[in-house]
């Protein structure tokens, strides 16, 4: 064979290679575009459809494989999701693996219309067919760009909440087993705290103090409310605040008076500046010293805390888009109380008014948990209780979903605690439960046990509690007959149910509209 002969072979092969691909070419652009749309819906189908079979296959396999994958892991290992959704390193790894994706597609769309498109094409078919490819392309990159957003604040939220054990320092965390972190923990007690120190304040104040009491096995929880002017409180015998507050937290030589620098809210910031250290190494004093007071206070063992910021408390309100409360009597909104005969207060600028299912924005669900002026400390501590309830109802996937930036960003501003990012799965798979459970209200019978907060029994407390979740061994109340109906709780009912001193009630019954005098 010649030398020409086999060069004419040689420029010949290519224009073959082009003949095939032409023939697999759509006709005309408006049928081109079409065969783009469905590429994007299939990725790997336009290669198909352009002739590159063998490429086209590969990409239609890798998707198939990787759906079944995500959906295998979905439905047996939930755990492993968990897991990724609290790890800041595999975080990030999933945001890149995200772009990357988003990427991958729209480059299969572009070179699937390349491909699909007719050689010859008029001006407007080349228009058309840039504008939908280009549409395509912007509604792959919007859902993956929100995606990527939306892990990056998971992880920033993850990270500056939930600090590693190694890289944070408590005097009161319990060792545990991070593989099984509630193997020996039928309960886990946690201190929620609110904390105002927003404009105007010189300090610190926890002026809402709760114990969550969670069955690990069940996820049924106990809250209980503790007075902010409780004085006295206790510590154990081994702590080494015992020797300076043998008697608890007050000053004798006052004599038996209030002392508001003593109060239960008081703690935080009075101690902690008083006895530096006392505890040994913490990055938030304040709630070591309240998680060992309140624990023996109540007879528990406070695992974890929990504060959240009063002054920033709106904001994850409004990034759930609000929530749904019964209200029972006019709540005020502002106002200062400066005590009997007082010509000084400072009157609200307005009242909630009642209602049954009251939908509350950000600012308002603030003041409905925490408006004081004319109201007793024991209703503003239901209206506490009834907004967090609120909020773990409110908490729906759609909002979630929809919303998950605004609350991450919210709760990255909102949230200080002392649990561990290694312990954070079981947390979730815990709180999934708590979501689903019973929670009630334990009534520590402010009557007989704290008429005023100058010498509380907690004695007497300790004991309300300790009955209160202790597990039943026999049934509470007998079984209703066939014919009864549950009363419901968004009602309005003529009474209030209330708990005989001592008790504890479903906070479904304790919450719901029967309009009442505080």
């Amino acid at each position: 064979m010649s030398r020409s002969t086999r060069a004419s072979g040689r420029r010949s092969a290519p224009k073959g290679h082009r003949s095939r691909h032409k023939a697999h070419r759509a006709r005309s652009a408006s049928k081109a575009i079409g065969l783009t749309l469905v590429s994007a819906l299939i990725p790997g189908s336009g290669f198909v459809m352009g002739g590159r079979t063998k490429l086209g296959a590969f990409v239609m396999t890798l998707v198939a494989g990787l759906l079944v994958i995500g959906a295998y892991i979905a439905l047996t290992n939930r755990n492993s999701i968990v897991e990724l959704a609290v790890d800041p390193s595999r975080l990030l790894i999933a945001t890149c693996a995200v772009v990357l994706l988003g990427f991958c597609w729209i480059c299969i769309v572009v070179s699937s219309h390349k491909l699909l498109r007719p050689v010859s094409v008029s001006a407007t078919g080349r228009l058309a067919g840039s504008l939908v490819v280009g549409l395509i392309c912007f509604a792959i990159a919007v859902p993956t760009t929100v995606a990527a957003q939306t892990v990056m604040a998971q992880r920033d939220l993850v990270g500056n909440v939930f600090i590693s054990e190694n890289n944070s320092k408590s005097a009161t965390r319990p060792k545990v087993n991070k593989q099984d972190p509630w193997a020996n923990t039928p309960r886990l007690n946690i201190l929620l705290l609110g904390a105002d120190d927003g404009v105007g304040r010189t300090g610190t104040r926890t002026d809402t103090v709760m114990v969550a009491s969670i069955d690990t096995k069940t996820g049924d929880t106990k809250l209980i409310s503790l007075s902010r002017n409780w004085m006295r409180m206790p510590f154990p015998v081994d702590s080494p605040l015992h020797k300076y507050y043998p008697t608890g937290f007050w000053d004798p030589s006052l004599g038996n008076v209030e002392q508001s620098e003593f109060y239960l809210d008081a703690m935080y910031r009075n101690i902690p500046a008083a006895h530096p250290n006392a505890l040994g190494p913490s990055d938030n004093m304040g709630a070591d010293v309240l998680k060992v007071s309140a624990g023996e206070a109540m007879g528990l063992k406070i695992d974890y805390y929990m504060q959240v910021n009063l002054a920033g408390f709106e904001q994850i309100i409004d990034a759930l888009g609000g929530i749904t409360v019964n209200i029972n009597y006019k709540v005020p909104i502002g106002g200062d109380y400066r005590g009997p005969g007082s010509a000084d207060d400072t009157l609200p600028s307005r009242y909630l008014q009642p209602g049954p299912n009251q939908h509350l924005n950000g600012h308002d669900g603030l003041w409905f948990a925490r408006g004081r002026y004319g109201l007793s400390d024991p209703s503003r501590q239901e209206r506490q209780r009834c907004t967090i309830h609120a909020i773990v109802n409110s908490a729906n996937p759609t909002a979630l979903v929809t919303k998950y930036k605004e609350i991450a960003s919210a709760g990255k501003q909102l949230l200080r605690t002392d649990i561990p990012q290694e312990i954070l799965p079981a947390f979730i798979e815990l709180g999934i439960k708590v979501k689903t459970a019973k929670v009630s209200n334990v009534d520590l019978d402010k009557t007989k046990n704290f008429p005023t907060g100058k010498n509380p029994d907690y004695q007497a407390m300790r004991e309300i509690v300790r009955k209160a979740i202790e597990p039943q061994t026999q049934p509470v109340a007998s079984t209703p007959s066939a014919g009864t109906t549950k009363k419901p709780t968004t009602g309005k009912s003529s009474t209030k149910p209330t708990p005989p001193p001592g008790g504890t009630q479903d906070l479904s019954d304790a919450c719901a509209y029967h309009p009442t005098t505080p």
